[in-house]
Formats: structure tokens, sequence, C-alpha cells
């Protein structure tokens, strides 16, 4: 047979003969005088083996293990950890179905999704329900807010510990609809500070407003965003205004005051 029949017995194609032979997974019969190398039965019954180890999902380093032995007594120790592997990706096929489960209904409930989605649902509670305030009062949306919406949604992602934090803001912010109201405020006050020096005397009266807002028992000292040299922080204050981020800092201030 010439590698072209070989491939179409064992229903492969010829540049996976190829590549296995490239790799020593199959080996490669010299060519003939008349420059062609001719495969017998042999090679097309290992090439089908070949074709059948790996639709069960073995990688081709695991199907020459299991060529190497000709007893094939390592193929059922192989299988096993295959089917491990396989019933690990069954279940985190089954969280992630039920995740987007989760949020087409979260899509339906609000009528969509909010930019920064997917987030955790008591992000998602907290971006409805400025949403549905927004809806309320008129002008845009505060830049400060969109600004801070993402912000919470990186924190979502990428720091869990902050999991508990973040729902507990969620649910001060949204307590009632005249808390969501004043909030919604607050981030329009931050907006008239955009163009204001760090030293504004608005800056301390808008840091306790939003201090009143927070849950009480709120701390500093166990999150990503919190300590005195952090890159973090400084990436934050970059994205706001040298007044906007007098306020966030001197709101930090005040949290370390009032934390026991």
């Amino acid at each position: 047979m010439r590698i072209g029949e070989l491939a179409a017995v064992a229903a492969v194609s010829t540049r996976a003969v190829r590549h296995y032979h490239r790799i020593g997974l199959l080996p490669e019969p010299a060519r003939q005088p008349n420059g062609y190398r001719e495969y017998g039965l042999r090679d097309a019954v290992e090439l089908a083996r070949v074709r059948r180890l790996t639709e069960l999902g073995l990688s081709l380093d695991e199907v020459r293990d299991v060529l190497a032995d000709d007893a094939g007594k390592d193929l059922a120790e192989i299988l096993t950890e295959l089917d491990a592997d396989l019933a690990r990706q069954e279940e985190t096929i089954r969280r992630r179905r039920a995740r987007l489960r989760d949020l087409l209904a979260q899509a339906d409930a609000d009528g969509g999704l909010p930019p920064e989605a997917p987030v955790s649902p008591a992000l998602a509670a907290l971006f409805a329900d400025f949403d549905r305030a927004a809806a309320h009062l008129p002008g845009p949306e505060p830049a400060s807010l969109a600004l801070d919406r993402r912000l919470l949604a990186l924190l979502d992602t990428s720091a869990p510990a902050s999991g508990d934090r973040l729902g507990r803001l969620a649910e001060a912010f949204t307590a009632d609809p005249g808390t969501t109201r004043r909030a919604y405020a607050l981030y329009r006050r931050l907006d008239d500070l955009a163009d204001a020096a760090p030293d504004d005397p608005r800056v301390e009266g808008t840091a306790r407003e939003l201090l009143a807002l927070l849950p009480t028992d709120l701390a500093v000292g166990d999150g990503p965003a919190d300590g005195p040299d952090n890159g973090f922080l400084d990436a934050v204050y970059a994205d706001f205004s040298p007044a906007q981020a007098a306020v966030l800092r001197r709101v930090i201030s005040l949290l370390k005051e009032r934390t026991p």
C-alpha cells in the first residue's frame, strides 16, 4: 500500500501519517527502488489503533506509552486516569452551564445584562439597582459611577477573598430606593470634583458622605486595595482626578480610624 491507501484504510489524513512518522509514533518503512514507501497490513493495524486511542482522548505521548507495551498492561491505568480527567471536565462543564443559566435568568429578569457582565449575583443586583435609579433621574450616568462599576467588576473577579465585602457593599447601597438615590447623587458630586484641586473643601464632606453609606463593619487591611504602599491603589487613584482620588484616600483613612 502507498501512504494514501494506508491513510484511507485507517480513515486518517496522509498529513497525520507523516506527523506520526516524524514523532516516532509509527514506524516509517524504507523507500523502495521506485522512490515510494510500501506499507503492509501490520502498519494499517497499528495506525488504526493509534486512531482509536486518540479518539478516546489519549494524548500522542500516552498513545506512544501504550504502543510501547506489547502486553498492553499500561492501557488500563491510562484509561482510568483519562476517565477521571473526563469526570473533572464534566463537573467543570456542569458548573459553567449552571452559571450560564443564572446569567440568562438574570438577563430575562432585568431586561439584559450590565456591560460589565458576567459578575457575581450580589454585584449584578447592585448594578441593576443603580440602573433602575438612573431611569428615574435626569442626565447621563455619572462618569465616576461608570469607572467605579469597572473597578468593582475587577475586584469581583480578581479578589475572591473580597467577595463578602462586595456583597455587604451591594446590600448597603441597595438597602432601599432612598439609599440608592443618595449613592447615585454622591457619584454626581464626585463628577463635580473632576476639575477641582485635591484640597477643595468639598473633598472632606464628600468623603464623609461616602463613608456614611458604607457598612459599619467594613474594615481595611485584608484586601487587594488595602495598605499604604499599594500599586493597585496607585493605579486606581490614577484613573480619577486629583480631587476624586483625594476623596478615596480620605475614605480609606476614615475607615482605618474606625477599624478596631
